[in-house]
C-alpha cells in the first residue's frame, strides 16, 4: 500500500518552462546536451543564485526486458541503448532536477542516485537485493504496456522487493504506452490497480531518441521536458515523505479511500 500526492501540489509543475526554471535548468546543459555528474560532481550555479540539494536513494525494479536501463538513461540524458541487454550487475546513475517548491517559492535541486540492476542477477544472488535496498528512499517498479505478465508481475514484486523498506516512496511507471496497436494493459487494468495499492502510475514513452550524425542523442531542453512529468514526481512524493517523517505535514489519504489517485 502507498500514498499519492496529487501532481503539482508540491513543486511547480511547469517551472522548468520559466524563465527562471531555465537559469537552473541550464545549469544540466553543455551546448544543450545533457550533463553528465558523477557521484561527487553537482551543477554550478552563478552568484546571484542559490539552492539546496536534497539527495535520494532510489531503486528500479521491473521484469527484463520493460525498458528499466533505457528509462535511467533518458532521466539522466545518456545515450539510450538501440538494442536490449540484460544489465549484468549493479549500475548506479547521477540525476540532478532542479525543482521550485510551491508553498515556499524556495528553489532546490533534487539529487537522485538511482540504483538498476538486472532481474536474472537480482534472482541469481542472494546479496544483490539487500544492497540495492540499504537505506532506499524510494522504489520505482516498472511495467510495460506492451508486456501484460511485466504488469501482472507488479504486486508479487512490490511485496518482495519492498520487504524491510516499507516506509519507502513507491511509484509506478508503464513504460511504451504510446503503442496503443500493441498495448496488452488497458485504462482499465490500471485504474483497478491504482484503488487497490493506492500508488501512483505514471507513464513514459518508448524511448527512441533521434541521433546526430556522429551518434550522440539530440537531447537538450527538449529532453528535459520530455522527463519532466516523471522527475516532478519523483520528487513532489519524496519530498512530501520527507516532511511527513519529520511531523511537519499530516499524512495523505489512506489507500482504498473514495478519493481516486491521479494518473499522468
Amino acid at each position: 500500500m502507498g500514498t499519492v500526492v496529487p501532481p503539482g501540489s508540491v513543486v511547480v509543475s511547469d517551472w522548468h518552462r520559466s524563465q527562471e526554471g531555465k537559469e537552473y535548468f541550464g545549469t544540466l546543459l553543455r551546448r544543450n546536451r545533457r550533463r553528465f555528474f558523477g557521484m561527487i560532481e553537482r551543477p554550478v550555479l552563478s552568484p546571484q543564485l542559490a539552492a539546496d540539494v536534497a539527495g535520494y536513494k532510489v531503486f528500479v525494479s521491473g521484469k527484463s526486458g520493460v525498458g528499466k536501463t533505457a528509462l535511467v538513461a533518458k532521466l539522466a540524458g545518456l545515450e539510450v541503448p538501440l538494442a536490449h541487454h540484460e544489465t549484468t550487475g549493479i549500475q548506479t546513475t547521477t540525476v540532478y532536477w532542479p525543482a521550485k517548491l510551491r508553498e515556499s517559492g524556495r528553489a532546490l535541486f533534487f539529487r537522485f542516485s538511482i540504483w538498476d540492476c538486472g532481474d536474472a542477477v537480482l534472482k541469481k544472488f542472494d546479496h544483490i537485493l539487500p544492497s540495492c535496498t540499504e537505506k532506499v528512499d524510494g522504489f520505482l517498479f516498472l511495467f510495460s504496456f506492451t508486456d501484460r505478465a511485466s504488469f501482472e508481475e507488479l504486486p508479487s514484486q512490490i511485496s518482495r522487493v519492498t520487504e524491510g523498506a516499507k516506509n519507502a516512496v513507491k511509484m509506478v511507471i508503464g513504460t511504451k504506452f504510446d503503442q496503443f496497436a500493441h498495448s496488452d494493459v488497458t485504462e482499465h487494468d490500471v485504474a483497478a490497480f491504482c484503488h487497490t495499492w493506492g500508488l501512483p502510475v505514471l507513464r513514459a514513452k518508448s524511448i527512441n531518441a533521434p541521433r546526430l550524425a556522429d551518434g550522440q542523442s539530440l537531447d537538450g531542453r527538449a529532453g528535459l521536458s520530455d522527463m519532466a512529468h516523471l522527475l516532478n514526481g519523483l520528487s513532489e512524493h519524496l519530498w512530501r515523505q520527507d516532511q511527513w517523517a519529520a511531523g511537519l505535514l499530516p499524512p495523505l489519504t489512506s489507500p482504498g479511500s473514495s478519493e481516486e489517485p491521479a494518473f499522468s
